[in-house]
């Protein structure tokens, strides 16, 4: 289990693969550690990488570029700690983004946020991690 979470991470940093990839990659990782820590075994991690990378999928490809473009200000331009709340007219979907405190890494600038989601009318959240790129654009790590 724990080749296939690196695994996916080391893909997801590559930067090969479209937004649903990166989703799911992103929420296999995030579920995986939360299934561990929760479980303490290798069945809670299984559990948490399924759920995780399912979730991850579903706002990774459900996210247009409005969509992103507003995430993206939010980790540029949001307060910590406060919720930024949006709805897409053109899907329905609904999004809220909660940022934390902006960190310096080797990556640059990054900041962690929670992401809640209604797409087709299922509430979702994940947890993302996000680092400035060379063109002020946020990336998810």
């Amino acid at each position: 289990m724990g080749s296939l979470v690196v695994s996916l991470f080391l893909t997801s940093c590559t930067g090969e693969f479209n937004r649903a990839e990166s989703g799911t990659a992103m929420g296999a990782l995030g579920g995986a550690v939360v299934g561990q820590a929760i479980g303490r075994n290798t069945g809670g991690t299984v559990i948490g990488a399924l759920v995780g990378g399912a979730v991850g999928y579903m706002i990774g490809n459900e996210m247009d570029k409005q969509d992103q473009q507003r995430l993206n200000q939010v980790y540029e331009q949001g307060v910590s700690g406060q919720t930024s709340s949006w709805r897409n007219p053109d899907n329905g979907n609904a999004y809220s983004v909660t940022p934390e405190p902006a960190v310096t890494s080797q990556d640059g600038p990054c900041r962690k946020a929670k992401i809640s989601s209604v797409i087709d009318g299922k509430p979702q959240t994940v947890y993302t991690n996000a680092c400035r790129n060379s063109q002020g654009e946020w990336v998810l790590q």
